[in-house]
């Protein structure tokens, strides 16, 4: 990228920046998705040195009231528990699963932990030959796909609450550009009807909702795929309330930060969540003891859309 084309790129950022965040028309992303920059993050860990482990739980936490000392992780595969030591702990895990996990907690915190609530998640991703929906505007779009990155369903006679189309995310992410690859996201409870069904099911429960709003002809469905995300978004009701308590609590522990979405439980968005890691690097770099800095992340006005 020339200097021209960073400037140009500069300009167009400032000036989004008068435009609400669900409206902006440009961005960055990388080619292959999300997980793309999360398996480079990953490279350059193990490539430096640092270990990194798939299908564990934190199943148990030892403090000494000042520190963390050590974590029991459980190896979902082998059923094996091995003991962890560390100079400092950062936590994404559900604020509920990280009490649960502690000793000597209070019972007063435990009791708020136990309390807090969060909105689960089912996506179904569908391969298509084609949308029955078309593209109606001046934009130019690859195949003539319509234009959206995501929908919002409105109609009340179906359970769908949004459908993604990620093809215009980035057109990488379908090898063959005359097919359509979309995602239809439902907002369940963990345990609920929804949730408990068989993924065979689902996704034929997904696409007689998609077929019944006309955005889809079922026969055109080539492939699909069901993910469940338990505890994707954590909510301000239950013992929210309270939730200072808690934050009070778990920041006296010197070595520990909470972080991220459900670290915190506080509904960033991505950004926000790698800066609240960050920062919390920066404070142990530049011994800064305080976790107040971390709380304010997303809290600024300036973070705010405005209304």
């Amino acid at each position: 990228m020339d200097a021209k084309e960073i400037n140009q790129n500069t300009e167009e950022t400032q000036e989004q920046k008068k435009v609400e965040t669900s409206l902006i028309e440009q961005f960055m992303y990388p080619k292959f998705g999300p997980g793309q920059m999360w398996e480079e993050v990953a490279r350059i860990i193990t490539e430096n040195g640092g270990e990194i482990h798939f299908k564990k739980e934190v199943v148990g936490i030892k403090h000494n009231g000042e520190n963390l000392k050590q974590i029991k992780v459980k190896d979902h595969s082998s059923g094996e528990i091995k003991t962890v030591e560390g100079d400092y702990f950062f936590s994404t895990m559900p604020v509920k699963d990280l009490i649960n996990s502690m000793n000597d907690v209070p019972d007063g915190i435990k009791e708020i932990a136990n309390g807090l609530m969060y909105r689960d998640f089912i996506t179904v991703g569908l391969l298509l030959n084609e949308l029955k929906i078309k593209n109606e505007t001046k934009q130019k779009t690859i195949n003539n796909i319509v234009p959206d990155n995501w929908i919002y369903i409105q109609e009340r006679d179906v359970k769908l609450g949004r459908l993604q189309i990620f093809n215009n995310w980035s057109p990488y992410l379908v090898n063959d550009d005359s097919k359509s690859w979309i995602g239809l996201e439902y907002f369940c409870n963990e345990g609920d009807e929804l949730w408990n069904m068989t993924d065979d099911d689902f996704a034929s429960f997904a696409i007689e909702e998609l077929e019944k709003i006309d955005i889809i002809d079922k026969d055109d469905v080539l492939d699909n795929v069901v993910i469940r995300v338990p505890k994707t978004y954590p909510a301000y009701f239950g013992a929210y309330e309270n939730f200072d308590e808690i934050k009070n609590y778990t920041d006296a522990f010197k070595n520990l930060f909470l972080i991220g979405r459900n670290g915190m439980h506080r509904y960033n968005n991505m950004d926000h969540s790698m800066l609240t890691a960050m920062t919390a690097v920066e404070n142990i770099i530049n011994n800064v003891n305080s976790k107040d800095n971390l709380w304010l992340i997303n809290a600024e006005e300036e973070y705010h859309e405005e209304k």
